[in-house]
C-alpha cells in the first residue's frame, strides 16, 4: 500500500528530493505510513482555536483556486472520523469554488496559527451540499452574523504539520485587545495600592 503522502510525494517530487539530499528522510516517514490521515484529538483541538483557512480547489482545465473562509473559532467542525464540514455563507456570489467542485473534488485546506508558528496542511476531497437544511443549520455558529448558503463537507485523506521556520509571529487583534485590558485594569488596581500607600505616608510625617 502506498503511503499517504504519496498524494503530495508524486514521482516528480520525490526525483527532486533525490536530486536535493531529503528523500532518504522522507522515506524513513513513508515506512511509517507517511502523513496521517485520521483526525487526531491535537487537530481537533487546533480546529476548535481555527477562525480562518484557506481552500483550494482546481477546475477540469488544471487552473487552482484558493479562497479565503473564516468564522468565529471553530467554525471548521469535526463531524466524522475523517470528515470536516463548515458553514459555507453568502459572498461576492462569484461561485468559483463551487464551480470547481462541480468539475473536480480534490480539495486543500491550509491553516496557520501564526501565534504558535504552525501550519497544517489538509489534502482530501470535498462537495458541496446545498440540500441538507439539518447539517447547514448545525454548522452554523450560533449568533454569527451571516446567512448560510449551503455547506462544505471535506473528507480527509492526509495532513502534515509544517516546521515553524520562516513563520512571523503574529497575534490576533481580539487575544491582544484582551491582554491589554487585563494589564491595563492591573496597572489602574496597583496605581491606587500606591496613591493609598503614598497617603498613608504622607500622613504620618
Amino acid at each position: 500500500m502506498n503511503p499517504a503522502s504519496d498524494i503530495a510525494f508524486t514521482p516528480a517530487v520525490k526525483a527532486l528530493q533525490v536530486e536535493r539530499g531529503s528523500r532518504s528522510s522522507y522515506a524513513k516517514m513513508e515506512e511509517r505510513g507517511g502523513f496521517r490521515t485520521a483526525i487526531s484529538d491535537d487537530l481537533a483541538e487546533f480546529l476548535g482555536e481555527v477562525d480562518t483557512a484557506y481552500l483550494a480547489t482546481v477546475n477540469s482545465a488544471g487552473q487552482p483556486y484558493a479562497q479565503h473562509r473564516g468564522g468565529p473559532k471553530g467554525f471548521i467542525r469535526m463531524i466524522g472520523p475523517q470528515t470536516l464540514a463548515f458553514a459555507d455563507y453568502t459572498g461576492n456570489r462569484q461561485y468559483i469554488t463551487t464551480g470547481n467542485l462541480a468539475e473536480s473534488d480534490k480539495a486543500f485546506l491550509f491553516l496557520m496559527d501564526y501565534a504558535n508558528r504552525r501550519r497544517i496542511k489538509i489534502w482530501g476531497r470535498a462537495r458541496v451540499v446545498a440540500d441538507d437544511t439539518a447539517l447547514i443549520e448545525q454548522l452554523m455558529p450560533h449568533d454569527y452574523r451571516a446567512r448560510p448558503e449551503q455547506a462544505i463537507v471535506f473528507e480527509v485523506e492526509a495532513w502534515d504539520i509544517n516546521c515553524p521556520q520562516h513563520i512571523p509571529q503574529k497575534f490576533d487583534a481580539a487575544d491582544v485587545s484582551q491582554t491589554v485590558d487585563a494589564l491595563e485594569g492591573r496597572i489602574a488596581k496597583l496605581e491606587a495600592e500606591n496613591a493609598e500607600l503614598r497617603a498613608r505616608l504622607e500622613g504620618n510625617v
